[in-house]
């Protein structure tokens, strides 16, 4: 199957706009444009956004939900009532899940914490762990990244004696748990700020709440603020692997957790750090945490048990953080290696069933890792620009479970609401969900699937994925200088993309090398005038033939970066995508 085309879409460019906006602000004129294609238009946002100030946060007892858990929890500490913190299996539930536990530590409680295992329990709060927790004596649990939607757990729970406190940041459903308080940055009749926060991003606040209450005072001790800053780093892993918009609140706690983190990272992350093999001499990124140390915490959630992530975070003994770390290690690579196969045989599937109006693809198999499906159904959303719905076939199991990943402008929680009869379970958000099924149904759920994303886009198919172009520059125009400039943006997330830029008119000098493992990637070198520079494209090894097509001359368009090698740093272009010719087709 060739590469899906995709629709280049360069933003409009109002210079009248941009130079005010760079006069109000002190700022260049590339930023100013940046901040505008960001609808970041108004100074004072502008300002509140470049800044990022601590003082920008929302007061922590502000959240919805937050005084009452503060005052039911302290009630629980001081009784030394035994609590468990149950969070999720992800990054972001089990950074979450490391910040509370460790607050309760800081304030001498007794805790414990449960991650239920992904492949034996799957996702959320389950009744058979609530029960097992009653008989072991915890009397108050509170949930982390998940529980808004477990309806019948949480009057389970009631039943139990137990006292839940629900912390989540999740879609409701139409009622809310019977919990004994429900945390929620969007709760039904509340008026908080900001609705992104993830699940770490609620947890970091109810503690810094909590440390607060214990104090007495906003000005908490220097061992709790010392606690509190390396919960920060716990929640910049959450916010920033969990793909929650990095701007508002979330944006301050990622930028300063990454200052945190780089300067005084707590054990576990150290150990993470150094088993990733990170360089010590560079700063680490909200990118780094998104391809190098997010994919390694998950791993543990997708092959095993992610109750180690946890350990790992609230440890005290550096053997075993760096013990556990190597684990991780170890269990990404299997990760990956299984992935790659999988997505191989995703995408020989995909190709025998796409036709011109496919609009939504289903696809099952035997050998397939369920911990693995939705990483593999990102890739085929990536191959064929249509959502996906990917289920791993256990042989006589009675319900397997699957992933789905979706595209911009198609809710996939809402197409599998549509399809609720045929499915044995279901739960996500617009871009990304999971579900369970009988094998049998799965060919219905296929057509069913389909038929509603053939009738929810408007020409009957998926559209085209867009490629969002912040400018076209020339290549003499990217300097160190400038990119220096470009790092004012930074973090780099969810609503806030790295700049993506478009160079036209540009020659391949020599010939492109396939590199990487499988020979997957691509590096060239191209000119524009007297300028040359390196281009890197990833993933887009297959497509050698193609760039080459029109005598090397094409357009491209990429993220400039900084490269570093024996001491010297030069620009290099990381591509996003390419076409062929001297002039670029824009949409």
């Amino acid at each position: 199957m060739p590469a899906v085309t995709k629709l280049w879409r360069l933003l409009p460019h109002d210079r009248t706009a941009i130079e005010h906006l760079a006069r109000q602000l002190g700022v260049s004129p590339i930023i100013a444009q940046l901040l505008l294609n960001r609808d970041i238009g108004k100074p004072e946002a502008a300002k509140r956004f470049l800044e990022a100030s601590l003082a920008g946060m929302h007061p922590p007892a502000s959240l919805p939900g937050v005084p009452e858990a503060v005052e039911r929890l302290y009630r629980a500490v001081e009784q030394k009532k035994k609590i468990c913190v149950y969070g999720d299996y992800d990054v972001d539930g089990t950074t979450g899940t490391a910040i509370l536990v460790g607050l309760f530590q800081q304030l001498g409680s007794p805790v414990e914490f449960y991650v239920p295992h992904r492949l034996e329990e799957g996702y959320g709060v389950n009744s058979e762990a609530l029960t097992q927790l009653a008989e072991s004596g915890v009397k108050v649990v509170v949930t982390v990244d998940c529980g808004i939607a477990s309806l019948a757990e949480a009057d389970v729970a009631k039943k139990l004696g137990l006292e839940l406190i629900v912390t989540d940041h999740h879609e409701m459903k139409a009622t809310l748990p019977k919990a004994a308080v429900c945390v929620h940055p969007r709760l039904p009749g509340t008026n908080y700020p900001f609705g992104g926060l993830s699940g770490a991003g609620v947890a970091f606040k109810l503690a810094w709440a909590l440390a607060v209450k214990h104090c007495g005072s906003e000005k908490v001790t220097p061992a709790l603020r010392d606690y509190l800053l390396d919960a920060l780093c716990l929640a910049t892993l959450g916010l920033v692997a969990d793909v929650v918009p990095l701007h508002d609140e979330n944006r301050i706690l990622v930028k300063h957790g990454l200052n945190r983190l780089n300067t005084k990272p707590p054990l576990g992350i150290k150990a993470l750090i150094e088993s990733a093999k990170l360089p010590a001499d560079k700063l680490i990124k909200a990118e780094d945490i998104g391809y190098k140390l997010g994919p390694r915490i998950n791993a543990a959630g997708r092959l095993g048990c992610a109750r180690l992530v946890v350990e790992m975070f609230t440890t005290a003994n550096p053997a075993k953080a760096r013990e556990v770390a190597d684990f991780l290690d170890n269990q990404n690579s299997q990760r990956q290696t299984i992935e790659r196969k999988m997505t191989a045989q995703a995408k020989e599937m995909a190709d025998a069933m796409m036709t011109e109006d496919l609009s939504g693809i289903v696809l099952a198999h035997a050998e397939w890792h369920p911990g693995v499906v939705g990483i593999v159904a990102s890739r085929i959303v990536e191959y064929t620009g249509c959502p996906a719905v990917l289920f791993a076939i256990v042989p006589d199991a009675e319900v397997v479970t699957g992933s789905g990943r979706s595209i911009h402008g198609f809710e996939l929680h809402e197409a599998l609401n549509a399809c609720d009869d045929v499915l044995a379970g279901h739960g996500g958000h617009a871009m990304a969900a999971g579900a369970k099924i009988r094998p049998l149904m799965i060919p219905v759920f296929r057509e069913r699937f389909a038929q509603y994303a053939a009738e929810h886009f408007p020409t009957g198919v998926a559209p085209a994925p867009q490629v969002r172009i912040d400018a076209e520059v020339p290549l003499s125009s990217l300097t160190l200088g400038l990119l220096n400039d470009l790092n004012k943006l930074e973090p780099y997330g969810a609503d806030n993309p790295k700049p993506r830029f478009l160079a036209g008119n540009l020659q391949i000098v020599g010939e492109p090398k396939k590199i990487g493992a499988g020979e997957r990637h691509l590096s060239f070198k191209v000119k524009q005038g007297s300028t040359s520079m390196r281009a890197v494209a990833f993933g887009m090894g297959d497509r050698v033939v193609e760039l080459m097509s029109d005598g090397g001359r094409c357009c491209l368009t990429f993220t400039p970066t900084i490269n570093e090698w024996n001491g010297m740093r030069s620009v290099e272009l990381m591509v996003d995508d390419f076409q062929t010719g001297p002039t670029a087709t824009l949409g």
